[in-house]
């Protein structure tokens, strides 16, 4: 069974809409989307929370459909949005007690034990942390209530480089176990690279590219040459390309980089990057 099923994803908005999206989240993998500013990631994860109304295509979430029967696997899934979207009044204790109420397989170990990993206070107000506070906390409740899916919204926002680099270990962690899984978005694309086993590119509503990472970095390959040499490229082989007057580099499928010239491997944001200037 696939943690997430997206197939024909529609919805419009004034001036911005998701088109004919269809993504999968396989069961014990790490699928990453990413995407500039407005892209959709933020609104194709409250469609699939049922947050928002889809105009036309099916999300299913564990197996169930997300319109429908989502209240029967709410347990089984940890959220963090790009903010906090606890009271602020509160503090860690207080919300121990509530999140304790709220899911039956709460572990008020494993709580406690992500608070003092993140060095967070107990009994401070919510309101007076920062907002890489405030993120380290949301991800402590996401993770301790035994979830078997995560969904995550530029997680890793307003942290430090070393606490990101605590939260990918949890995260990859977490995913050792077969029937675990995330989704996850972030604009800090090293994350996803050492986190994803999947990749998806959401550009301005669409999905560009939805692959395997070790796949990608085995299929292009980034190249330095002449403008000329450049255009004798098969252009369907040309994933994206930059043209100065020093010559061109460009993206371009491993099996049509041409005889003397030098291929190198590919970085995935260098990758988007590359694709969303060549899609416009």
């Amino acid at each position: 069974m696939n943690a997430i099923e997206i197939k024909g994803l529609n919805k419009q908005f004034k001036d911005f809409g998701l088109k004919d999206l269809n993504l999968t989240v396989p069961s014990g993998c790490v699928v990453g989307l990413v995407g500039e500013n407005g892209a959709g990631k933020s609104t194709t994860i409250k469609l699939i929370l049922n947050m928002l109304f889809k105009d036309s295509g099916s999300i299913t979430v564990l197996g169930k459909d997300n319109a429908k029967e989502l209240d029967d696997v709410k347990e089984d899934i940890g959220v963090v949005f790009d903010e906090c979207c606890f009271p602020p009044e509160l503090n860690a204790k207080r919300l121990q007690k509530i999140m304790k109420a709220a899911y039956r397989q709460w572990d008020d170990a494993a709580y406690e034990g992500y608070l003092k990993q993140f060095d967070l206070p107990m009994n401070r107000s919510i309101g007076k942390f920062s907002r890489g506070m405030k993120m380290k906390l949301s991800m402590a409740v996401a993770l301790s209530h035994k979830a078997k899916l995560l969904i995550l919204d530029e997680a890793t926002s307003g942290l430090d480089p070393v606490v990101r680099d605590d939260i990918i270990d949890i995260l990859m962690d977490f995913t050792k176990e077969e029937d675990h899984s995330i989704l996850m978005s972030s604009h800090i694309v090293s994350d996803l690279e050492k986190a994803c086993d999947y990749i998806a590119f959401l550009h301005k509503g669409r999905l560009v590219l939805c692959e395997e990472k070790d796949r990608l970095y085995e299929q292009y390959r980034v190249i330095h040459c002449t403008e000329q040499q450049l255009t004798a490229i098969d252009k369907a082989a040309v994933i994206g390309k930059k043209v100065g007057s020093f010559g061109a580099e460009a993206i371009v499928l491993k099996e049509s980089v041409p005889e003397g010239i030098q291929g190198y491997p590919i970085d995935i944001e260098k990758l988007f990057i590359f694709m969303v200037k060549e899609g416009g």
